[in-house]
């Protein structure tokens, strides 16, 4: 089955306010940046966002923060954006931080159908308060719920026409945990490629629904420097 489609629109026309997207990316690192766009540019609402961040103020899911689209944002890091502090404080912006070993594992589960798991990561903070708390040998561990989104916007290197993966190096990162707990995929990739060799496949099509090439990525966290001796 041929994946590859030349429109996003056609990737996105089930998305509806109040949906919940898991998106890839570290900092500015592997995010789906056509995928954020196009979500911005249906306007879609009251979106609950589950990513290890939330971008900066122009760029990334900062995007949609200044745009008012997300209602609930799942997150490890919200340190670099003025917009989402300012909905903080003005209580338009839900949030519910979330330790980033915590989170993956939250992602994992969801998309390995498991309905949740113990750690002790959290306990005696906030993080712990309203949550089961179990004994395992001695030691106190907290109940953690397993994440699954509507849509998954993720980004990859390369791919094939069955959607098969290849990720550049750390933009790997979240991008195949969101990709297993979405029922929708949304993989933009840099380069489509005839095949891929079955052991240098960093994640399954069947994980995937949509693949999309984009064009000149900006990439504002990479940074080439040259050796001018």
């Amino acid at each position: 089955m041929n994946k590859i489609i030349d429109n996003l629109d056609l990737a996105f026309k089930d998305l509806k306010d109040g949906m919940t997207l898991l998106v890839g990316g570290f900092g500015l690192c592997g995010i789906p940046e056509y995928s954020i766009a196009k979500v911005k540019e249906l306007g879609v609402k009251d979106l609950t966002v589950v990513s290890n961040n939330c971008g900066v103020d122009d760029f990334g899911l900062g995007i949609l923060l200044a745009n008012k689209q997300i209602k609930k944002m799942i997150a490890s890091y919200v340190g670099e954006n003025k917009i989402f502090e300012q909905q903080l404080i003005n209580k338009e912006l839900e949030v519910v931080l979330t330790p980033q070993g915590t989170l993956a594992e939250q992602l994992r589960a969801g998309g390995a159908g498991i309905a949740g798991f113990y750690t002790q990561t959290g306990i005696g903070t906030l993080v712990a308060q309203s949550k089961e708390h179990k004994e395992f040998d001695g030691k106190m561990y907290i109940l953690e719920q397993a994440i699954k989104g509507d849509f998954a916007l993720v980004k990859a290197q390369k791919a094939d026409k069955y959607g098969n993966l290849i990720f550049n190096k750390t933009a790997r990162n979240f991008n195949p945990l969101c990709a297993s707990a979405g029922k929708i995929t949304v993989a933009e990739v840099e380069e489509l490629v005839d095949e891929i060799n079955p052991d240098s496949v960093h994640l399954s099509g069947i994980y995937v629904d949509f693949v999309y090439k984009g064009e000149f990525y900006e990439k504002r966290i990479e940074k080439l420097t040259v050796d001018k001796g």
